[in-house]
């Protein structure tokens, strides 16, 4: 954790971050963030349990409402909720569908998606496909918003969302649908393991805070062929940190409670910390099992908190064998003791628990934490032992994006600036602003400057980290990304190759609350 950073230390430090942004090292002499991990800690006001007392639920599979041809179609209901999170104190959220995660949406590449979502929750919404291929009219611009079923538009949401980008490849971004929206999601894309969450302009942090996130399983047949554990061995693991007021309710330190005036209060600029560590919406879970191998499919949705995870007791060898990043499967498989995973990103890990004795105890740490925040999960091995297929040594085919055929290189500066706060390239976010337009049918390369810790993700395309601060890419690089982890006065660069789909779409950081105080930028492509 961090030493308090306000937003008068904030400022009043941005010109010296930049100018560290752009090769010195100021950030890390000045001790101003401590390790480089972002973030102020909101402790909870309730005594916390212990870990490793409840079983880790896996979230329900949500069946379509109806199937043709060429589609699945399945409908959604975002509405308030009360939870049992915490013993013994009921937790109101906001939910799809009733529950934290919300219900894992299952789609085939190649066979068209459509969720129609229906807003009944007391604000405007918007859904986002993290991870998506998708058209502009369906990857949740954060002016496209869902109003609520019944309600009216109050004034301020709607001259709020109607500065827009003007008529791109068949979609306004800014239009306002009342009640319900269906999104399409076309799924020309490869298995990988996505999430869709809130992305309203301004008000994303609270709202995935409060509960507005899931998994979207994407599968394809190159990946069925590899004999990857499934089944009840295939576990989706949704990380997120929150913290809980007095009465059990999610304490969120909004700077304006009726969610007119976006951002946090002045402490939390730099990002929200919780106390309490949930997986799948439980608190510090425990899971009983085989001694076989088993897919966690790990994602990191917090906030702003990044984690550093590993096994304890370590298997030999290092027991976290990443099979897939953001985008899908990695050409091979990599083996990792410890995984640093920000915000928003996603690691297919594959751990082998055959490795263990029955009846060992194996925890999921975060390296990163301290004292409850320092675990996560455990495993239980049990006494049953199951024949598994070994990994490939070959797991997919990842043409390599050639930098020196790039049509454009463009950089991008996360600053915080004392003029504008969290920006991008010295402007905080306006839609209908674009930073870039690149051509469908091109690659490019994105140079990312930052000063602080930002995880940068882009819509639309994933990428490929080519080099950081000029060397080779980091040990959590591989694969197709589409967020990266940019830390303190680094320059991370990569190649994106831009299809199928003309229209305005985002880049941002994803810690939310950076995000929501204006750290966005669109693009379009035409």
């Amino acid at each position: 954790m961090s030493p308090r950073i306000t937003r008068r230390r904030l400022l009043g430090t941005s010109a010296a971050a930049v100018a560290a942004a752009a090769g010195g090292g100021w950030l890390a002499r000045s001790g101003l963030l401590g390790p480089g991990e972002p973030g102020r800690l909101l402790p909870s006001q309730v005594p916390l349990p212990r870990p490793y007392q409840v079983p880790l639920p896996v979230p329900p599979v949500l069946a379509p409402v109806r199937s043709d041809a060429t589609t699945d179609y399945h409908e959604i209901t975002q509405r308030p909720a009360t939870l049992s999170i915490l013993p013994g104190l009921p937790t109101e959220a906001w939910t799809y569908h009733g529950s934290f995660p919300g219900p894992t949406i299952r789609s085939r590449t190649g066979r068209r998606t459509v969720v129609r979502h229906r807003n009944t929750l007391p604000h405007p919404t918007v859904v986002h496909l993290h991870g998506g291929h998708t058209p502009a009219d369906s990857d949740g611009y954060p002016a496209d918003l869902i109003m609520p079923a019944g309600g009216s538009t109050p004034a301020h949401v709607g001259h709020h969302a109607g500065h827009h980008a003007g008529h791109h490849g068949g979609h306004e971004p800014g239009r306002i649908s009342v009640g319900e929206r269906d999104y399409t999601y076309p799924m020309r894309q490869r298995a990988a393991s996505l999430w869709y969450h809130d992305h309203r302009h301004g008000h994303t942090g609270v709202a995935v805070w409060r509960g507005l996130a899931g998994f979207h399983l994407v599968h394809d047949d190159e990946e069925d062929a590899l004999r990857l554990p499934a089944g009840d061995r295939d576990i989706p693991i949704m990380i997120a940190d929150r913290s809980f007021a007095a009465n059990g309710s999610l304490r969120y330190p909004l700077i304006d409670p009726d969610l007119r005036t976006p951002g946090v209060t002045d402490p939390y600029m730099n990002g929200v910390l919780g106390d309490v560590i949930l997986v799948n919406g439980a608190p510090w879970p425990v899971l009983r099992t085989d001694r076989a191998r088993y897919r966690l499919r790990l994602l990191n949705a917090s906030n702003a908190r990044r984690y550093r995870l590993a096994l304890d007791p370590p298997a030999p060898g290092g027991g976290l064998v990443q099979i897939g990043s953001d985008g899908g499967l990695l050409h091979r498989p990599l083996t990792h003791h410890t995984i640093d995973i920000a915000p928003a990103e996603r690691f297919d890990v594959v751990v082998d628990f055959s490795r263990y004795r029955p009846g060992t105890r194996v925890r999921l740490v975060n390296r990163l934490g301290t004292g409850q925040t320092a675990h996560v999960m455990a495993f239980d091995i049990t006494d049953a032992t199951h024949d598994d297929p070994g990994l490939p040594e070959r797991l997919s085919h990842i043409e390599p994006l050639d930098p020196a055929r790039a049509a454009v290189t463009r950089t991008f500066h996360f600053q915080l600036r004392p003029d504008h706060g969290w920006t991008i390239n010295g402007h905080p976010y306006r839609p209908g602003r674009p930073l870039a337009r690149p051509r469908l049918g091109t690659t490019e390369v994105w140079r990312l400057i930052s000063d602080f810790h930002h995880p940068v993700h882009v819509h639309l395309d994933p990428f490929q980290v080519i080099s950081r601060n000029n060397r080779a890419p980091g040990p959590y690089d591989a694969g197709w990304k589409d967020t990266v982890d940019v830390r303190p006065s680094e320059a991370v660069e990569i190649a994106i190759r831009f299809t199928d789909y003309a229209g305005t779409f985002m880049l941002h950081c994803h810690n939310l609350e950076h995000e929501d105080m204006a750290m966005m930028a669109d693009f379009t492509t035409t």
